[in-house]
């Protein structure tokens, strides 16, 4: 169930700290303890300081903070290979219905607990050691949450999780959706879930591994909500009630395509962010994913509430939606991060296409500079983790500092010219892969040695993902 260790001493480690006065410490060392970084320095020292503490030789290797995914949906595994009849889907809204109102519709909660353990362990595997998932299944609805927070526990990984409530399946169901985000964060981060119906043995039985899990602050909650096009006036005013009496943020898809800001003009008047403004969903702990077709006025919005925008490239170029203006948002101060939309759970990968995708937009090889890339994937999602996770374990994400989250990934990257905290971001983008990740650390529990998984079983998962994919896929 992963390694434990009171005091574990990361020794022999290339440390990039990140973070303001950012630096590289070659032969560097860090005792992890609680759950935290407790001391930094190097090798030699901390070794004399910490004789006791079990050692993880890094061997050289490079150490980094855990990469952060500010938006994705650990539902959308079974996708991968579908074949779905008919004519395919020439536009975003025929995607959402031939594809995932169909997928999310069929799934039942072993499910959505398989197809999270999936993700999961691509996560751990690739170094994404904090994921903000936002969940549907409309025929499972109930429990679906504690579902996913079981895999999240099981993984030893940190998850922000809500449901998406939205008014396209009914009152009834869009209630279901409220209740289910408002029960789920009633009981985090205190409690340990269980999946309702489930006949396999629970995932740990290690009452110490629960006792860390709890005490870590695996997981925090948000609000839940679709996108504009499928939200009526009371609806979303419900979810902002229940966001504000539990003091949480909401989470919401916004122009990702023109026709949100079709229907919220033919609905309200209003284009899309005036009208989330208007309702109460944005402020400083909500989130806008996407952000592709907004206006001059909206940033201004956006930038005036404090409301965070998550970037998603590869989903935007897969469903030919347009590209988000990133450097117009970052230009007027608002924080923008980098998430992945459902796609393969490896940051790195991302920000490589976050890097290249606003030069191909923008016909200037100037745009969107890699040390711009490193601030939405590391300084701005770290920013963002540490706001959603306040309540659950209010330390720094990100960096490698003491009192930071014990989240650490080992790399095994030699670099082919000087690695220095100037040209780090550059070495990001054009060297560094998810698949130099060696070793994966969350809270001080090693949850991938050697590329070996610790806590999850790959081939076990993949076995029992096959069969329902398939079972499922028969549904559609």
């Amino acid at each position: 169930m992963g390694e434990f260790s009171e005091d574990l001493l990361v020794s022999h480690a290339t440390l990039v700290t990140m973070g303001i006065g950012s630096q590289i410490l070659e032969d560097g060392a860090m005792l992890l303890r609680g759950g935290r970084i407790a001391d930094l320095g190097g090798t030699a020292e901390l070794r004399a300081r910490y004789p006791a503490a079990a050692v993880l030789d890094a061997a050289g290797k490079i150490a980094l903070p855990g990469m952060i995914c500010a938006h994705t949906h650990f539902y959308g595994a079974f996708a991968r290979g579908m074949a779905l009849p008919g004519e395919p889907a020439t536009n975003f809204v025929q995607i959402l219905q031939k594809l995932w109102w169909r997928l999310d519709k069929a799934l039942t909660l072993d499910d959505v607990y398989y197809s999270a353990l999936v993700c999961l362990g691509d996560a751990i595997r690739h170094g994404t050691t904090t994921l903000i998932d936002h969940h549907a299944s409309p025929n499972a609805i109930e429990g679906s949450l504690d579902t996913i927070a079981q895999a999240v526990q099981q993984s030893g990984l940190r998850a922000s999780l809500c449901y998406e409530i939205t008014d396209r399946d009914g009152l009834e169901r869009a209630v279901a959706g409220l209740r289910e985000n408002e029960r789920f964060l009633r009981q985090v981060p205190s409690s340990t879930f269980q999946v309702p119906g489930q006949d396999q043995t629970p995932p740990s039985t290690n009452r110490k591994s629960e006792i860390e899990n709890r005490k870590s602050g695996l997981l925090a909650g948000m609000v839940g909500l679709h996108a504009s096009l499928t939200l009526a006036d009371e609806t979303l005013e419900w979810a902002v009630g229940l966001a504000r009496d539990l003091g949480v943020g909401c989470h919401i898809h916004v122009a990702e395509d023109k026709a949100d800001q079709q229907d919220s003009l033919k609905k309200s008047g209003l284009r899309v962010v005036e009208r989330l403004a208007k309702a109460g969903v944005l402020g400083p702990r909500s989130i806008a994913v996407h952000c592709v077709h907004i206006d001059a006025y909206e940033m201004d919005t956006l930038r005036q509430t404090g409301t965070w925008v998550v970037h998603n490239p590869r989903s935007n170029m897969n469903n030919a939606v347009g590209t988000a203006p990133v450097p117009a948002l970052l230009r007027r101060g608002i924080g923008v991060g980098l998430g992945n939309d459902g796609f393969s759970n490896d940051m790195f990968q991302e920000l490589k296409v976050a890097y290249l995708l606003q030069k191909q937009a923008s016909g200037d090889p100037r745009t969107m500079p890699a040390d711009d890339v490193l601030r939405l994937a590391v300084t701005n999602n770290a920013a963002l983790a540490a706001a959603i996770f306040a309540a659950a374990t209010p330390s720094p994400f990100g960096i490698l500092a003491v009192g930071a989250h014990a989240d650490v990934i080992l790399l095994d990257y030699v670099p082919p010219t000087p690695l220095t905290a100037a040209n780090f971001p550059w070495h990001l983008v054009f060297g560094i892969a998810g698949s130099h990740v060696d070793t994966t650390i969350v809270g001080g529990r090693v949850l991938m040695r050697d590329r070996q998984l610790l806590t999850l079983d790959e081939a076990a998962i993949a076995a029992r993902a096959r069969v329902l994919a398939q079972r499922l896929w028969a549904r559609i």
